[in-house]
């Protein structure tokens, strides 16, 4: 068994059982949920460096080989996506020391978190699509705990939203498992891309991919069944509603670059550029006017989360290697932004208590650093060069334009305008503007734990200008990695062994 593949969710795993089983020692959940956090860095660190060399990596459990046992499988997409939660657990680990109240300790916030980072990499990681709809379930259930910490009534409210869309995506996920095994006898994915390329009743097999995009789609926050998410991020402690807002959706997003491009492309003409092309566009538009229209901090960002998945769908729905590389750059590059623009918003809820805008000023003149920390993520969201947000938005935009796909390509544009005036209203509001006379005065410079909360701030700050100084490079991984899932047959070969191997009786 190759142990690269397995410490990525053997990690978290046994942290969620000893921090679980150590619930009455404070310090010592905390020092287990560090160690955790950094031990799963370094092993998405070394999945990925394995995957860059060796090509994509099988690991079968119990030793039964594909298709009849659980079979986990690391190619470049899986080891990247792995990679940006090990720096989204182990910044929100550090940053948790600071803002997590004893009383949510108490209740289980370590455990939770850490099944949760397991379900995360476990989704990431399988080949088995019933395997997956498991890893989901874990999520659901632990991001249902960590949604209700505290029990306030906003938490009770926005929890009943999200746990009830994502049920529906559960049930429909379960249900197009089981047609799926029905017509084909297999849910070994590779298995399943060679048995589904036979083209035998195409029809059947488009209602089946109609199913799988539906539930991807509402566990991705995608239109029309997005609303749960800006009616629920905002709800929970501020280092939740990060972890959820950087990788929760981007499983969703990830599942549907997995099946369309290895199992369901056998109608891309219908599937992708007609259902998945209107469902990213209508996505981007809806979500950047949900942001425009708010006034507190956390909602603005929730609604860009939405409209930032419609990027990701358009490059999937043009299905070119450059725009499914954009797709790629996208996701890797708004998990990093868009934690780290939840973290600040917990800064400066420190400083005035407070996340509407209205209750919010001055930040600029007292803390400048955070006003710079700030300007990062946000320019980077916004598309503003060289930042990494500029080069994934190219990325798509020009992919478009190569597809002679316009109506994307506007909208892209526009919407790339509108998220610009959503975080320049932030700015302007929260940063540049003087103190409100009825506003709270300005607190938090004597903070004894301002360095955890300022610290994986500027860490994923400094990962945003990285990516856009050095977009040559991550380009190339993600044209690398574009090329991965439009060539399936690698992926297959990796699973299944060489197609002459397989026809021998």
């Amino acid at each position: 068994m190759n142990i690269a593949i397995v410490l990525p969710i053997f990690i978290p795993m046994l942290a969620g059982a000893l921090t679980l089983a150590c619930w009455q020692w404070r310090n010592v959940q905390r020092w287990l949920s560090l160690l955790s956090g950094t031990g799963l860095l370094l092993a998405g660190i070394y999945l990925f460096i394995q995957v860059r060399e060796q090509g994509i990596l099988v690991a079968y459990m119990g030793d039964w080989a594909a298709p009849y046992g659980i079979t986990l499988v690391a190619d470049l997409l899986s080891a990247i996506m792995v990679l940006v939660t090990g720096i989204v657990g182990l910044s929100v680990a550090v940053y948790s020391l600071a803002t997590m109240s004893q009383k949510h300790e108490a209740f289980g916030y370590y455990p939770l978190l850490h099944l949760m980072l397991a379900g995360v990499a476990g989704a990431f990681l399988t080949g088995d699509i019933f395997n997956l709809y498991v890893w989901f379930e874990i999520m659901l259930v632990a991001s249902f705990g960590l949604m209700i910490l505290g029990g306030e009534r906003a938490q009770m409210e926005g929890a009943v939203k999200y746990v009830t869309l994502n049920l529906l995506s559960s049930a429909l996920f379960l249900t197009a498992v089981g047609l799926l095994y029905g017509y084909a006898g297999t849910l070994n994915m590779a298995d399943l891309a060679v048995k589904l390329g036979t083209g035998e009743q195409p029809g059947l097999v488009t209602v089946i991919a109609m199913l799988f995009m539906v539930a991807f789609g509402i566990k991705a926050a995608a239109f029309p069944l997005f609303f749960w998410l800006p009616a629920s991020y905002h709800t929970p402690p501020v280092a939740i509603s990060a972890v959820f807002a950087g990788l929760l959706t981007k499983v969703g997003v990830y599942a549907l670059y997995r099946v369309f491009s290895l199992i369901f492309v056998q109608d891309i003409s219908l599937t992708h550029h007609h259902i998945l092309m209107g469902m990213g566009i209508f996505t981007m538009l809806t979500g950047v006017l949900g942001a425009a229209a708010q006034f507190e901090v956390r909602r603005i960002l929730s609604f860009h989360i939405v409209s930032q998945i419609g990027y990701m769908l358009v490059g999937l729905a043009l299905f070119t290697p450059l725009a499914i590389a954009g797709g790629v750059f996208y996701i890797f590059h708004h998990i990093i932004v868009k934690t780290n623009l939840f973290l600040i918003s917990g800064i400066m809820y420190r400083y005035h208590g407070s996340y509407e805008l209205s209750k919010l000023g001055g930040l600029y003149r007292a803390t400048p650093w955070l006003a710079l920390l700030f300007l990062i993520p946000a320019m980077s969201l916004a598309g503003i060069p060289p930042l990494s947000g500029f080069f994934a938005k190219y990325t798509v935009i020009k992919a478009g334009v190569l597809e002679g796909a316009w109506w994307m390509v506007g909208i892209a544009l526009l919407v790339g305008l509108l998220t610009l005036y959503s975080m320049v209203k932030i700015w302007a509001e929260a940063f540049w503007k003087p103190l409100p006379e009825e506003a709270k005065p300005l607190r938090g410079g004597e903070d004894p734990n301002r360095y955890l909360l300022y610290l994986p701030v500027a860490v994923l700050a400094g990962m945003t200008l990285t990516i856009g100084l050095g977009a040559e490079w991550f380009v190339q991984l993600a044209l690398d990695t574009a090329d991965q899932l439009l060539t399936p047959s690698g992926y297959i070969d990796a699973v299944l062994g060489p197609i002459e191997a397989r026809s021998r009786p």
